[in-house]
């Protein structure tokens, strides 16, 4: 891209994107700029993608074509408030949760605005984000955005009222995999596994797993019984999960990140 892509936000998700990007020439280093406050960070940066990098974010809006904002969401009222007024040109994409498309198109008046909600294993370029488009985003700003996100992961297009639902599956859901994995461990380890074979053991079956579902098609109802033969060991700890209340607890973890998020936006 010709574009000059402004990142307003250095940290985790900034950068997993920033490498992702580069690393698949979808954009030059020269061609981006990064507003960072940490002196440490902005080193770290520029040495490792070779990109320019400032502590003011005025200069990022004042050149960006199209500008990234990873800030935190807390702090997003004291950076916008310093920032200049922008051409209507800019495209503006943000990935503050509880940021609403209202505020943001209040901030940046006339131009085209897109959410999104990435999450954490973005920034292994496995990630999946959701965007939504503002009133002023057009098919090509989406087009855009979802090239950009599309170096992290897999994009889908939501309206913005089930952003919330998203943060509450697949934006929090990484958190929920990730107790169910050290569970798994520790039931490895608690029927004699050493810890090292039941993480590798736990691990590989979650990421097979979830390929074989994603690749083959099939309805994780259909998988489950696949393996599960009559009187055996599978469905003797099925039956035991169900009496646990595993899966409504799963249910209810989403909807309850659901109404977090909610709460967030109203703040």
């Amino acid at each position: 891209m010709s574009a000059k892509l402004g990142i307003i936000g250095g940290g985790v998700m900034g950068e997993a994107l920033l490498s992702r990007l580069i690393a698949q020439g979808i954009y030059l280093p020269e061609a981006v700029i990064v507003s960072e406050p940490q002196p440490q960070r902005r080193d770290i940066l520029a040495r490792q993608y070779g990109i320019e990098v400032t502590a003011d974010n005025p200069t990022v809006t004042s050149i960006a074509t199209v500008l990234l904002l990873a800030i935190k969401p807390q702090v997003f009222d004291a950076v916008i408030t310093a920032l200049p007024r922008s051409d209507s040109a800019q495209v503006v994409i943000s990935i503050l949760a509880g940021v609403t498309l209202q505020k943001l198109e209040a901030a940046f008046p006339g131009q085209p605005v897109i959410r999104a909600m990435p999450n954490t294993p973005a920034t292994v370029g496995v990630g999946i984000t959701a965007i939504a488009p503002g009133h002023y985003a057009q098919p090509s700003h989406l087009q855009l955005a979802q090239r950009i996100f599309a170096a992290v992961g897999e994009v889908v297009e939501v309206p913005e009222t089930l952003l919330d639902a998203v943060t509450g599956l697949s934006g929090s859901g990484p958190g929920y995999v990730a107790v169910m994995i050290e569970a798994l461990i520790d039931g490895g380890v608690a029927v004699g596994l050493p810890r090292a074979v039941a993480t590798q053991l736990a691990l590989q079956t979650v990421r097979g797993t979830a390929e074989l579902i994603q690749t083959s098609g099939i309805h994780p109802a259909e998988l489950k019984d696949r393996v599960t033969s009559p009187g055996g060991t599978t469905i003797a700890g099925i039956s035991h999960l169900e009496r646990a209340g595993f899966r409504s607890a799963l249910i209810e973890a989403v909807r309850a990140a659901y109404y977090r998020a909610q709460e967030l936006g109203q703040q």
